[in-house]
């Protein structure tokens, strides 16, 4: 049995003749005595969603995010289950808070009763006070039930996603981000060779990371005056959006609305509109502050600035970022993060409701902001600033614990990551985006003809498999070698597959492991091979290699297929497809 139990969300209403403070709405969900053990999800920018299991005992598991947002370290799903429960077995609950402010979750047992799952907004003393007549809706909140493991908890939530009227649909556009590419270095003629080699490999849209508008030339200034710079750019961006298009890519623009360099005209002129207490501001975070979108000048400005550039321009793709925490926020004397938070989810509205067919992605430091109430308003998110493969292979799996893979932004960068400095082969690269919204974060104009064909197959693997990756039920694998990864996408109707052994760590083990298949139907002929398009370093001998290997699901899913161990920073991708009786 795979079931959502509740989706709640409270509304409380001052019905008498005084003021009300609001304290908390916590929806709860009572889960037997043999939900033992718990998971949940911490992790730091550049490696968000890091998973960690503890046993349910008597007293109060609690956490609270306090950044203004969920964080890096957000534990997203809070799920009790039967003692080891993996992605495949073990009866599971779980809860979700749909809020993209601050929230809690709770497990708490006790003597007297067998325990219940919690979760709701986390408000601030005297945040929310309601004079006669006023109400509090709080956030939704989702409680799931799955009797399969993990993967049944995965699945009814991407059911549910996909199922809404607004849901993004398939095809995705293979994206490229010029961050990684050039970062504030913005000059026309390398942008349109980007876009020219973007093009090459069969890149759909293009998008202009930080660095277009007025004196941005590095974080500490510029940000918050939302006018393309016309040092850099003295006949506007038509030049470059005018180019791309001409190649058959749509165009994408980053911004930063809820933030502020203190060098910037916006902060000089209106020092008032900070999302901060009166005389005080807090500590500055990457150079800069926060905006409170409560205030009703501050919330029309950006709105104007805004609507007008996606007026002007040819803009298909706002990548919305988000990069600093909320420290002291505070709007009209007291706690401000549910207004700032309610205002946020109000400006995009208004955007989208201005321009109904721009696609905007939720990016906060990368993974700070990943959680239902903005993916009610966004078209993905980017789940990670790091594009490090090997941590991108656990930071994609267990995002895509609440997300679907077209929800999730993934992205092929250069062969030294930015972030972590590690270097990894294309190929392995290429697996691990490829199960995502698939994109690209690197400077082609550096990369060698080999290269440009290697990515060129990939991108054209991404087209030929997008519809079944982004339709599909993603399956996880209770792989027993805890350094490597099994994944997949299996299609609706089982007749199709394609799964991914991806090796991120070293094993002390060298003999060939057994690959065992889950979601196909137990019953049906199968005929398995390994893609053309990306290939593992290691040599895999025998027929998987050349004509393919045919059994049916029950013997894939309990025996497996025997494959040599891979080398760390390998991965081997398996297609599937079911023959006809």
């Amino acid at each position: 049995m795979v079931g959502i139990r509740h989706t709640v969300a409270n509304t409380a209403v001052n019905t008498g003749d005084d003021h009300w403070t609001v304290a908390a709405a916590r929806p709860s969900l009572p889960v037997p005595e043999d939900a033992a053990e718990l998971l949940d999800f911490s992790g730091r920018w550049g490696f968000e969603r890091a998973p960690q299991r503890s046993p349910f005992v008597h007293g109060l598991h609690l956490r609270e995010t306090r950044q203004g947002r969920p964080g890096h370290d957000s534990a997203t799903l809070l799920v009790a289950g039967t003692p080891g429960f993996g992605f495949r077995h073990g009866q599971v609950w779980a809860v979700h808070v749909a809020w993209s402010g601050e929230s809690e979750y709770g497990a708490e047992r006790s003597a007297d009763h067998s325990g219940a799952l919690s979760g709701g907004e986390l408000l601030a003393s005297g945040e929310v006070r309601l004079a006669p007549g006023e109400s509090y809706a709080s956030p939704w909140v989702y409680f799931v039930h799955s009797g399969h493991g993990l993967d049944g908890i995965g699945d009814r939530l991407h059911r549910m996603l996909r199922a809404r009227p607004h849901h993004p649909r398939t095809p995705r556009p293979v994206v490229l981000n010029t961050w990684e590419a050039v970062y504030f270095d913005h000059d026309l003629d390398r942008l349109k060779a980007l876009a020219d080699r973007a093009h090459q490999v069969g890149v759909e849209r293009f998008v202009l990371d930080d660095g277009w508008f007025r004196g941005r030339r590095g974080d500490s200034a510029g940000l918050g005056d939302w006018y393309v710079d016309e040092k850099i750019w003295p006949n506007g961006l038509r030049p470059l959006t005018d180019h791309v298009r001409s190649l058959g890519m749509d165009f994408g623009l980053w911004f930063e609305p809820e933030m502020v360099n203190p060098d910037s005209d916006l902060a000089r002129e209106h020092p008032d509109w900070l999302l901060a207490a009166p005389g005080r501001l807090p500590e500055a975070h990457r150079n800069q502050h926060v905006l409170d979108l409560a205030r009703p000048e501050v919330f029309a400005h950006l709105a104007e600035r805004i609507d007008a550039l996606l007026t002007e321009y040819p803009i298909a793709y706002v990548k919305w970022d988000h990069n600093r925490p909320l420290v002291e926020a505070v709007h009209d004397g007291a706690a401000g993060v549910h207004r700032h938070t309610r205002a946020v989810y109000a400006l995009i509205d208004r955007i989208r409701g201005l321009h109904p067919g721009v696609e905007i992605e939720s990016c906060a430091s990368g993974g700070g902001r990943v959680d239902l109430g903005i993916i009610e308003r966004t078209d993905r998110v980017w789940a990670s600033d790091t594009n490090d493969p090997v941590d991108r292979q656990h930071i994609q799996r267990w995002t895509g614990l609440l997300l679907p893979p077209e929800l999730v932004g993934s992205h092929v960068g250069p062969a030294t990551a930015h972030v972590t400095g590690r270097t990894t082969r294309l190929g392995f690269r290429c697996a691990t985006a490829l199960f995502g919204h698939a994109g690209i974060e690197w400077d082609l104009t550096g990369c060698t003809e080999e290269e440009l064909g290697e990515l060129a197959s990939w991108v054209a693997l991404y087209k030929r498999r997008r519809e079944l990756i982004h339709t599909g039920t993603t399956v996880r694998a209770d792989h027993p070698d805890p350094a490597a990864l099994l994944h997949g996408v299996v299609a609706a109707d089982r007749g199709r597959a394609l799964y991914c052994y991806a090796q991120t760590g070293a094993s002390v083990a060298d003999a060939p492991v057994r690959l065992r298949l889950p979601g196909l139907a137990d019953d049906a002929s199968y005929r398995v091979t390994l893609t053309p398009e990306v290939a593992p370093h290691a040599q895999v001998p025998g027929p998987l290699a050349t004509t393919g290997v045919t059994t049916t699901g029950r013997v894939l899913a309990v025996l497996g297929l025997s494959v040599p161990r891979l080398a760390p920073g390998d991965a081997l991708l398996l297609e599937v497809e079911r023959l006809e009786a």
